[in-house]
């Protein structure tokens, strides 16, 4: 497997990519993500933190009945470099096991908070079985809500085929986020785009 990193992109000539949400469930704007999808019969990934699926258990098995796909993003959302290995094995543990219970499945992706790793991080990801994920558009920064044109424009500027786009449905507001993806949804969708998840996305390098 070679040195263990982020993965922002897969390597495919198939118009693919992974729309990703992370810090999810939320009541409203997840299920806002659930009704783009479903029009266009695509799929996405969910990285979802563990107490959040506590709190909106009903909505991540909405998620995973939908088909999309549920990934480790901690419990509680802490920088995973800032506190013991100990700590942090404890973080991706407690909120494997909770999507295990949920889904019935074993999570397979891990999204480190902050996108804060390293090889400490990404060698215990790895130990339990997790591929580490990153993404193309972090300069779209949808979490701090610079507005649906910025977001929109800095996604455009990195989207090629097997991306893979970062944004967000859980903690504060999420409008502009909710509009962004819309629209790109729709453009990406009229190109002959499909959205897969992005286990479905790394599957397409395994096939070639």
């Amino acid at each position: 497997m070679g040195e263990i990193s982020l993965v922002h992109q897969v390597s495919t000539e198939e118009k693919a990519v992974a729309f990703t949400f992370d810090d999810g469930p939320h009541p409203l704007y997840t299920k806002q993500l659930l009704d783009i999808f479903r029009k266009v019969n695509g799929k996405a990934t969910f990285f979802m933190i563990g107490q959040e699926i506590e709190a909106f258990e009903d909505i991540a098995k909405e998620v995973h009945a939908a088909g999309h796909e549920i990934a480790n993003h901690t419990y509680s959302h802490p920088d995973l470099t800032k506190i013991t290995p100990e700590e942090a094995g404890e973080e991706i543990k407690r909120t494997d096991e909770i999507i295990r219970r949920v889904t019935g499945q074993s999570p397979t992706n891990f999204r480190p908070p902050y996108f804060a790793v390293n090889e400490e991080v990404l060698s215990l990801a790895a130990k339990f079985g997790y591929r580490s994920i990153g993404c193309v558009n972090g300069e779209a920064k949808d979490w701090e809500q610079p507005g649906v044109d910025f977001i929109l424009e800095r996604t455009r500027a990195a989207c090629k085929k097997g991306s893979i786009f970062i944004f967000h449905d859980g903690y504060g507001e999420r409008e502009q986020t909710i509009e962004a993806v819309r629209v790109m949804v729709g453009e990406l969708a009229a190109d002959g785009y499909r959205f897969l998840t992005v286990s479905e996305l790394l599957g397409l390098v395994d096939r070639a």
